[in-house]
């Protein structure tokens, strides 16, 4: 493989992880509606199509290894290549607490809700935007960008403590809603580890175009 070659692998493999993350932020964003909606079937649709994300994540992740055995990077495409498995790995437990909502929302059924859809789909909005300017960062090798990225994490985090504490509470109040109250906490840990995932993520983009590993958020 020539060097025209190998870079054109390297950016059709960028634009791979580009396609995965816009299928992994539509799973987000289609379960939570599924969730306001209780649409069934949208739920069902979203469980069965993360095995198409999870075939992209090794589709890539073979692409990655195949160029590492066989064109011997330099350090900076080392790098990149890195970056890449470890983003794809990222965004394949995305999709994953994608798909563990969409089972929220069946095992919710027609139930009416504890509690009023409100924060949750900001905690979802704020991940989403997360995600989609990481992968920002990513095609623009902007490391600085990304080191911000984390910083919203903590908003994140403030409102799934906020409307954790206001769920308990309801629980103790009322412990026939304990079941309705626990599935809502289960889609606030899930929405909690996206914002997690995504800070994984504008990490690696820092040590992509950096070198140096930067923990966020410690």
């Amino acid at each position: 493989m020539t060097r025209v070659a190998y870079h054109k692998a390297l950016k059709e493999l960028e634009n791979d992880v580009v396609e995965m993350a816009n299928m992994v932020g539509s799973a987000v964003k289609l379960s939570i509606d599924a969730l306001k909606n209780r649409d069934i079937s949208m739920s069902q649709k979203i469980i069965k199509d993360d095995s198409i994300i999870n075939k992209k994540r090794f589709d890539i992740e073979e692409k990655c290894l195949l160029l590492i055995a066989t064109q011997q990077p330099m350090a900076t495409d080392l790098r990149e290549l890195a970056a890449i498995l470890s983003i794809i790995t990222d965004l394949e437990r995305i999709g994953d607490h994608a798909e563990g909502n969409a089972k929220i929302t069946l095992l919710l059924g027609d139930k009416p809700l504890v509690q009023p859809l409100v924060d949750i789909p900001k905690m979802a909005d704020i991940g989403l935007a997360m995600l989609d300017d990481s992968i920002k960062t990513f095609i623009a090798r902007d490391a600085e960008t990304a080191k911000k990225i984390g910083h919203r994490d903590d908003e994140v985090d403030a409102i799934y403590d906020k409307t954790y504490r206001e769920l308990l509470m309801l629980m103790i109040e009322n412990p026939k809603i304990v079941e309705g109250a626990t599935y809502l906490i289960w889609v606030l840990h899930n929405l909690e580890r996206i914002a997690d995932r995504v800070t994984n993520i504008a990490e690696r983009v820092v040590f992509m175009v950096t070198g140096k590993m930067e923990e966020m958020n410690v």
